[in-house]
């Protein structure tokens, strides 16, 4: 088996210059949670307060953190028009709400995002900002423009700051296994879609998986998620070094899965930070998430994958020119975040990546890190390609392929 451990001298010269990189942060950078946090008051918020005090047909309308099949049972006591006049009144409160219907949810998102458009058309003229400032106004207003499009599915979606977002590709109600795909660093509504190095970015990952799925299985009833519905780190810093953000992005993505309809198998693709968001929300995924595949990953914050608390299969790749392998896999004060996926003390099933280029190349098209994904999207375990000589792997796998 190839061997991803590191030797006893190396790991503690990287426990050093781990401790090094921290103080070198925390000198340069600061707590950026703490600077940023200045007590802004958000959209949805106001949107949910307004639910929260609203009524339809003279009824009060549920409490928008119920479980989500209880508001799943709310909405299907309604009538057509009645629920439209709920994403109509409350777009951003409707367009957020797990258990909402998928389509109910486009069409509320499509509304919220032409409010938020106009209010980026007006900050665009507003000399109080900085010409920086109107600029990336405009980015935002032509960025929510493209994503109104009539053939485009946003599942969620908040503004507020850099902004959240979550996209479906594929029919969500008929699919018979779901993708859910799990970006890292620098995710924001503006970096959610790109068209230069357009698979690093989430739309781009999704869409390439989702065809991937249909490539290996021209037959498979799929739908992909592309999720960076959680505020992710900004840079290589602090906070992308702890679980802060990771603990509150995995509290929405256990949410999210949980409101998703019907009871089709559940597949998480987690990329770089996304791995450690997934790692901490693996405890408390329901049973119907069955695959758990990191890439680029610094870590799950465990030391094994046996630690997780998941009966979902483990899968990591990485390859041979990611630099995330030289980032200590290591955890101290709540510094790091564990150890190496690949490694063959963690235990997790280890994927080939060849032809995958860098951290962020594992979703191009043709690479063997993409197909694997695509097959164990689909559940046909007995095609995944593993990592040379890694003897997990394969073992006990049992599924059945999507038809």
């Amino acid at each position: 088996m190839t061997s991803f451990d590191s030797s006893p001298q190396l790991n503690a010269w990287r426990a050093l210059l781990a401790l090094a990189v921290v103080f070198v942060m925390l000198a340069t950078t600061g707590w950026t949670a703490v600077r940023n946090n200045r007590g802004d008051s958000s959209p949805l918020e106001a949107a949910i307060s307004a639910w929260e005090r609203g009524k339809i047909g003279g009824r009060s309308l549920p409490d928008p953190d119920a479980p989500a099949a209880r508001l799943s049972h709310f909405f299907a006591s309604l009538d057509t028009k009645q629920r439209n006049q709920l994403a109509a009144r409350y777009p951003l409160a409707v367009g957020n709400m797990n258990g909402a219907p998928a389509e109910l949810r486009y069409r509320a998102n499509r509304i919220a995002l032409g409010q938020a458009r106009k209010v980026e058309r007006e900050r665009m003229r507003d000399k109080r900002l900085s010409p920086l400032g109107q600029q990336e106004a405009e980015r935002r207003m032509k960025r929510f423009g493209v994503m109104m499009r009539p053939e485009r599915q946003v599942l969620a979606f908040d503004p507020m700051g850099s902004g959240r977002m979550a996209e479906v590709f594929g029919d969500l109600d008929k699919a018979r296994r779901v993708s859910v795909v799990v970006p890292g660093v620098d995710t924001n509504v503006l970096t959610f879609e790109r068209t230069f190095r357009k698979y690093s970015a989430p739309v781009g990952m999704a869409k390439a998986l989702y065809r991937a799925e249909h490539s290996v299985n021209p037959r498979a009833r799929t739908a992909v998620i592309a999720w960076a519905d959680y505020t992710a780190p900004v840079g290589i810093g602090v906070d992308a070094a702890t679980a802060m953000r990771a603990e509150s992005g995995a509290v929405r993505l256990d949410s999210m899965v949980r409101g998703l309809p019907g009871r089709s198998p559940v597949a998480l693709y987690c990329h770089s930070y996304g791995s450690v968001v997934c790692g901490v929300a693996a405890r408390t995924l329901p049973s119907r998430v069955t695959d758990i595949t990191v890439a680029g990953s610094p870590g799950m914050r465990a030391d094994k994958a046996s630690q997780l608390g998941t009966g979902a299969r483990i899968w990591a790749a990485r390859d041979s020119d990611d630099w995330i392998q030289d980032v200590p896999h290591m955890e101290v004060g709540g510094l790091g975040h564990g150890a190496d996926p690949v490694s063959g003390s963690f235990g997790a099933r280890v994927l080939s990546a060849t032809g995958a280029a860098g951290h962020t190349g594992y979703f191009e098209p043709g690479t063997e890190s993409l197909r694997n994904f695509a097959e164990i999207g689909t559940g046909s375990y007995d095609r995944v390609r593993c990592a040379s000589g890694d003897d997990v792997c394969r073992k006990d796998i049992s599924g059945e392929a999507v038809a």
